[in-house]
């Protein structure tokens, strides 16, 4: 009796716990193919790209198709990365095919062959050499004066900021050439990289010395005030792994972050720098992935998925605002990026930095329990000194776009001394609601909310545009009230738009500029407005994209507008979320030899937030969350899953739910629901969840290990949308 054929066992990005065996394709000798290789593969109707993640022989009775092509020769998953999203698979009990995709940039996603990672540079062609004497003054003209030598894409990244636009003018007229350049030496060889020019203050030599010290896995969490200069230790150490020859990699929250943090990086280590960011169009991150896989890439900064980058020669990780929300997937495969950097480091056997002003409660209580070192750094760097902070209570008080006179005044007073200004209001948008004055109708968008929990539309455009922020549907504002058919439609609050929009009648005579998601989508759009800006007298208006780590040395006032919101959330984080958020934005102010003050205003100055904050601290505000925390069991003392399920009709989620539930039993853990979730309805969809908590992660993960596998199988399964997330971010 002929054996069975060998077959390759394939993960392929499909929602369902297993993998796939395919015979080789034609030629191919099975052995030949190694764990970690791209395929092609036939599924269904579709051609679908997966990951070689085993061999076998091919079940009795059961002919498995051939795949159709092995894009190259070497595998682009291996070791120890390979190794950490097998983890990671199974911690987040997520199909191993969508885990191992989701590492992959999405040109290599979709089997695109490998990009060169050649080093690439630019340089005035013989007819731009000719024509550069005659060119009309402008940025194509600017860029083709740099261009008379040869520029590498780093060096132009970093000095000639928004670049790309005029070499394309230049590029359709024939007068730029890319060329190709040979990698830099210093990248990648051993002690070839100049001494770091960083001067350190006796705290950032204690807490880079730690760092330098370790050989092997350590956790740091480097606990600095903000200004206190935490990236010239991060600097410092990668200085020190470069010269190792090893890479580094730094995690930053924020795609508006990363190239002030590649400015900063390639100006002090001397060696090419990666970005890897949303920012990038496929081709880019896929190039900066494969050179840090082939160790070419020395240093590569990026945000939340470049987690997921190999490191080969690793030598250090940075998470920079490890607090940040942002390194939380929220949709598919939910991972946070700190913990999996934190996994990899440990993995790889490397220190990482996990460095924060406002440290999450999680890492606080990891580094009192030992599991971390604690670095702290308690004084700002150099002559800056920490901002005056005063309370505004507004109550009574005229408004204007929810300005109060005195936060007016002290902006003038700001103004005319020639100092910087920023008024912070986390809500983008001209106005939180669109409001009937006559009858009292509000605009409510017809996807999300219930008649019990509407969802209001924000008013954008001027007033003009109505938008959701939860599903993203958008309508013109109406003409009249289509309850009352009145006229006295009003928008009411305010958000970034409106704020802006008085501003500039108020002080017509300074630059007012607009930092949130709606001004800032475009490639380096934050940089711009600060260049724009630069050091003359100005104020900015931002959401909390402006809160995270951008150092603005002329900056000498902070206003916060509409503090109110967040004081009384029912979620259980609002409370740190809040405080980070306040402490933070703050810190903006006073970084350089100016002193700077910040203004809080509220309807609430005596709310027992407030009070802690101003007069300890956040780490006064954390010792007694973190006391509360423990008293009602929530993480970071407990630990957390969140099970979700939304249909087109409430009962097929809840009975889904109950279904779940039942099948738990008495599995030890604590289940509160199936209950609405928090927002019942979004994008047409009617929301449920069920929430486990246990005391010991080892229980909860035991009872989800039970759970997924007979969930899988229910037919209920397939007729709604439901997820697992665990240690979820937001009770949403």
């Amino acid at each position: 009796m002929q054996a069975p054929p060998t077959v390759l066992r394939v993960a392929l990005p499909v929602p369902l716990q297993r993998l796939f065996d395919y015979l080789p394709p034609p030629g191919v000798q099975a052995a030949s193919v190694a764990i970690g290789q791209r395929i092609l593969v036939p599924f269904a109707a579709r051609e679908l790209v997966g990951i070689v993640s085993g061999h076998g022989q091919a079940e009795a009775g059961i002919e498995p198709k051939p795949a159709l092509a092995l894009p190259e020769g070497e595998p682009l998953l291996q070791g120890e990365l390979l190794a950490s999203l097998h983890w990671l698979a199974g911690y987040l009990h997520a199909p191993l095919g969508e885990v191992l995709a989701g590492a992959l940039p999405a040109a290599l996603r979709r089997g695109e062959p490998l990009p060169d990672t050649a080093v690439h540079g630019w340089r005035l062609s013989e007819a731009g050499r000719t024509a550069l004497p005659a060119m009309r003054a402008g940025k194509p003209q600017a860029l083709a004066t740099l261009l008379a030598g040869i520029r590498d894409e780093d060096w132009l990244d970093g000095e000639a900021p928004g670049w790309r636009a005029p070499l394309r003018a230049l590029r359709e007229r024939g007068l730029v050439e890319r060329i190709a350049l040979a990698m830099d030496t210093q990248a990648t060889e051993p002690g070839r990289i100049p001494p770091a020019a960083i001067s350190l203050n006796a705290e950032q030599r204690s807490a880079s010395d730690a760092i330098r010290a370790v050989d092997g896995f350590a956790a740091f969490l480097l606990d600095g005030v903000t200004g206190s200069g935490k990236t010239e230790v991060y600097l410092d150490a990668i200085a020190d792994c470069i010269a190792r020859g090893r890479q580094a990699l730094v995690l930053v929250p924020e795609i508006g972050l990363t190239p002030q943090a590649l400015a900063r990086f390639r100006a002090r280590l001397g060696v090419p720098v990666h970005a890897l960011h949303s920012g990038l169009n496929d081709g880019e991150r896929a190039r900066a992935w494969l050179a840090a896989a082939r160790g070419q890439a020395r240093v590569i900064v990026g945000t939340r998925s470049a987690v997921f980058v190999p490191l080969p020669e690793a030598g250090v990780i940075v998470v920079d605002e490890e607090h940040d929300g942002s390194y939380k997937q929220f949709d598919g495969i939910r991972y946070h990026a700190r913990d999996f950097a934190i996994v990899r480091a440990r993995a790889l056997g490397v220190p990482v930095v996990l460095g924060s002003a406002t440290p999450s409660l999680e890492s606080l209580h990891n580094a009192q329990s030992g599991r971390y070192a604690h670095l702290r750094l308690r004084q700002r760097a150099g002559e800056a000194k920490p901002p005056a902070v005063r309370v505004l209570d507004v109550r009574k008080q005229p408004l204007q776009a929810g300005l109060s006179n005195a936060a007016l005044d002290a902006i003038r007073a700001a103004l005319g001394a020639g100092g910087q200004v920023l008024v912070f209001k986390n809500r983008r948008g001209y106005a939180p609601v669109l409001l009937c004055h006559d009858c009292g109708w509000s605009a409510h968008c017809t996807r999300c909310g219930t008649p019990d929990k509407p969802s209001a539309m924000t008013v954008h455009g001027g007033g003009r545009r109505l938008q959701c922020h939860h599903c993203g549907h958008r309508r013109a504002v109406p003409l009249a009230c289509p309850d009352c058919a009145s006229l006295a439609l009003q928008a009411q609050g305010a958000g970034t738009e409106r704020i802006e929009e008085v501003l500039k009648e108020r002080f017509p005579d300074a630059p007012v500029l607009r930092i949130d998601r709606g001004s800032s989508q475009r490639r380096d759009a934050i940089e711009r407005h600060f260049a724009e800006l630069g050091s003359k007298p100005g104020i900015l208006v931002g959401t909390q994209m402006l809160a995270k780590g951008h150092d603005l040395p002329n900056l000498t006032l902070v206003v916060v507008v509409g503090v109110d919101e967040g004081l009384f959330s029912a979620d259980f984080r609002s409370g740190e979320k809040l405080a980070q958020l306040l402490i933070q934005v703050a810190g903006r102010a006073g970084r350089a030899d100016k002193p700077g003050t910040v203004l809080v205003q509220t309807h609430h100055p005596a709310h027992p937030l407030l009070l802690t904050l101003i007069a300890g601290g956040y780490h006064a505000f954390a010792e007694g969350e973190l006391a509360l925390r423990e008293a009602a069991d929530f993480p970071p003392f407990a630990h957390l899953a969140l099970l979700r399920a939304e249909a087109k009709h409430a009962d097929p989620p809840m009975q889904f739910l109950q279904r779940a539930k039942d099948l738990l039993g008495d599995a030890g853990i604590e289940i509160a629901g199936p209950l609405p979730a928090p927002m019942p309805r979004r994008a047409g969809y009617l929301r449920a969840q069920l929430i486990l908590a246990a005391s010991e992660r080892r229980r909860l993960h035991a009872a989800l290990d039970a759970l997924m596998p007979r969930l899988q199988a229910m037919p209920e399964a397939r007729k709604l949308r439901w997820s697992l997330d665990v240690d979820p971010a937001e009770l949403y």
